[in-house]
């Protein structure tokens, strides 16, 4: 059995091996034609020359305000300013966003008149752009995200190159100029928080002297401790002057001239006493003593005026700052890449592969030859049609031996 199915596999080899050798004008001659015709179409088709430039991005935040993170770092607070402020590391997106917008790729296409490079006559800047994106690559770098490659096709090799490097003048331009529209954003942002911090400083500013002209008081703590001190003394006072009216009393009688002295004193001091601690307005103009009853209204407004004071305070140092570096940042004018390799002309074509184009048709028309070949061996050993296109079929290839003087 096994020796009957090798002796299957020989013949049927073997029959497809003289079946081929039966046809070899054909394929031959077919061969010839359709190698040549392909040579001749590929020698025809122009040179293409890439030309590439390879750029890093500079990490400057991207946001106008690159010097602002040394001023906002070290802590919770600064971490989220820095987000606000959009502070953070560059990437290549903003490169490829650039590269493959309309507005750069029409600026190209205008200043080096390729419209009519692509034969465009209706000047349709849509067919344009399609012809010139295929044209045009963009991709990382294989060492890095970091590094980009700025490729331009084209027939003239000179061309390419300075296709290529406009490119790179034109992101480098681009992309200072939306730095600068941030970094002015940026800055109108910080000036309108820091003008109204202006104002509110100066409103509590204003209502601390309108507090203290009010109520005499400078600082709070200090002085109500003085005024605490100062009663205690008249306090300490009075029981000595009842001390020294009693011993006067006792000595002189109610009616001496003296304890009348001694009484009259000791009732002055009792009343500046019940002045002090139960009268909401002192008798006159003192600017240390303030009344006891008052004390704890006094307090609440002082300590919310003066902490209010104190928090604009402490906004104004965090922001004036910023406010400062933001308008310096709106008028820098740095580069944003940096060119590790410039676009040269290339000495050697990118395209077309003449050999793998002529050796792929080739390959292509064979496999097509040897179906047909098969179909035409088959359709010549029919002697009976079922119907008139198998024997139309029969007589084209029968015209095809004839015509190759084919046995």
């Amino acid at each position: 059995m096994e020796q009957n199915n090798n002796s299957q596999r020989k013949i049927s080899i073997s029959n497809f091996i003289f079946i081929l050798y039966k046809w070899k004008k054909f394929l031959i001659i077919n061969m010839i034609i359709v190698l040549i015709i392909t040579a001749g179409i590929t020698l025809l088709m122009s040179n293409q020359y890439k030309s590439t430039a390879t750029i890093m991005a500079i990490s400057n935040n991207n946001s106008g305000l690159g010097g602002l993170s040394s001023l906002i770092s070290g802590g919770p607070i600064a971490s989220m300013g820095a987000q606000l402020l959009g502070v953070g590391g560059g990437n290549t997106d903003i490169i490829f966003g650039i590269l493959n917008s309309r507005a750069t790729l029409v600026k190209v296409i205008n200043e080096f008149g390729l419209m009519k490079y692509y034969e465009i006559d209706d000047n349709n800047m849509d067919d344009a752009l399609k012809a010139f994106r295929e044209d045009a690559i963009f991709e990382t770098n294989e060492y890095g995200m970091s590094f980009v490659n700025i490729s331009v096709i084209n027939k003239d090799s000179v061309l390419s190159a300075e296709i290529a490097n406009y490119f790179v003048q034109l992101l480098d331009s681009i992309n200072i100029k939306l730095n600068i529209e941030q970094a002015r954003n940026n800055r109108e942002f910080i000036e309108k928080r820091y003008l109204k911090n202006v104002a509110d400083l100066n409103a509590a500013e204003d209502s601390l002297y309108f507090f203290q002209k009010k109520y005499g008081i400078i600082t709070v703590p200090e002085q109500f401790e003085i005024i605490y001190k100062a009663a205690a003394e008249i306090e300490a006072k009075l029981v000595e002057s009842e001390i020294t009216a009693s011993l006067i009393k006792d000595r002189y009688g109610k009616l001496s001239p003296q304890y009348d002295l001694a009484l009259n004193e000791v009732l002055a001091i009792k009343n500046k006493v019940k002045e002090l601690k139960n009268s909401k307005n002192i008798a006159d103009d003192s600017n240390i003593f303030v009344p006891f009853q008052q004390f704890p209204e006094i307090s609440l407004v002082y300590m919310r005026i003066f902490r209010e004071v104190e928090l604009q305070g402490k906004i104004m140092e965090f922001l004036v700052p910023m406010y400062e570096q933001a308008k310096v940042e709106e008028q820098k004018s740095i580069p944003t890449v940096v060119v590790l390799d410039k676009a040269v002309p290339s000495q050697v074509k990118d395209s077309p592969r003449r050999s793998i184009i002529v050796v792929g048709i080739g390959m292509l028309f064979f496999f097509m030859l040897v179906t047909f070949v098969y179909r035409g061996e088959y359709a010549n050993k029919r002697t009976i049609f079922e119907n008139t296109i198998e024997e139309k079929e029969t007589s084209f290839f029968n015209k095809i031996r004839r015509i190759y003087r084919m046995r």
